[in-house]
């Protein structure tokens, strides 16, 4: 019998910045990143069960799989406990900004609270992002993943906006013009004001963007439309694209400006939001 039911959010990620620092013996790329989360994402709901299954809803749900090659259900697999998961996707898919990985650590941190005992899981046997979307909050992450230091940061405003283009991760890093870039600096402490962190992710990069441009000029348009905007303090993309986002001054009236994109630009996701 099913029993109560634990819901959990999943938030989108947000690669502020992303070095790519080396590349391992074994294929495997070294990274420097700077990750926040935003206060847009997809929800999961877990309910103890007698077998797994796996049921997606929500405005994002097509093409999303309900079974085994969900990381969702690989996760709760990992954990080792069969449980009826409900996944409400709102966030694109192959976009860039972690929606299967915050997913996938969405149902560890669910299912931890419902069994009540630790998950056990290694999160970087599940995928690079996992470690760092288990803990949900701003954070850099360094070598293929699993190096996740948790970062005392200002909430930074943002908009984020995807052109409805999937972007292959690995067709943007075979196209990459250099692996061996240099890494972070180190970066701002806890005092610092958000104009002093726009300052210093001004000065950083993200070595994927080149290669996705070059590979889906929609992100190209993307950028300049958000380059557009009154405002913005920085334009990038995150991670492997094709998401990419603005920020601005915290005090910036983002809200209008997203409303406006959305409405020039009907076929793209638009998100108006808060990084943290």
């Amino acid at each position: 019998m099913t029993t109560a039911a634990i819901e959990g959010f999943a938030p989108a990620k947000v690669n502020l910045t992303l070095h790519v620092t080396g590349q391992r013996a074994d294929g495997y790329h070294l990274l420097d990143s700077l990750v926040m989360f935003a206060d847009v994402g997809d929800r999961v709901t877990v309910a103890r069960a007698e077998q797994m299954s796996l049921t997606v809803t929500g405005p994002r749900a097509a093409g999303v799989p309900e079974d085994a090659r969900n990381l969702c259900w690989k996760a709760a697999e990992a954990f080792g406990a069969p449980v009826a998961i409900t996944l409400d996707k709102h966030l694109p898919a192959a976009a860039g900004i972690g929606g299967g990985s915050s997913d996938a650590a969405a149902v560890l941190r669910a299912m931890e609270e419902l069994f009540g005992r630790p998950s056990g899981v290694d999160p970087l046997t599940l995928g690079a992002d996992v470690p760092v979307c288990l803990l949900g909050r701003a954070a850099r992450m360094q070598g293929i993943g699993g190096a996740v230091t948790p970062l005392d940061m200002p909430s930074l405003r943002a908009i984020l906006v995807n052109p409805g283009v999937e972007v292959s991760t690995p067709a943007v890093f075979k196209a990459l013009a250099r692996r061996d870039n240099a890494p972070m600096p180190a970066v701002p402490d806890a005092a610092a004001q958000a104009r002093d962190v726009l300052d210093w992710l001004a000065q950083q990069r993200n070595d994927l963007e080149p290669p996705a441009a070059a590979l889906r000029p929609e992100i190209g348009q993307v950028l300049r439309a958000l380059s557009s905007l009154d405002g913005a303090r920085l334009v990038r993309m995150s991670g492997s694209g094709a998401t990419c986002f603005a920020l601005f001054d915290p005090d910036s009236p983002t809200d209008g400006m997203a409303r406006d994109l959305q409405a020039a630009f009907p076929q793209w996701w638009v998100a108006e939001t808060m990084l943290s």
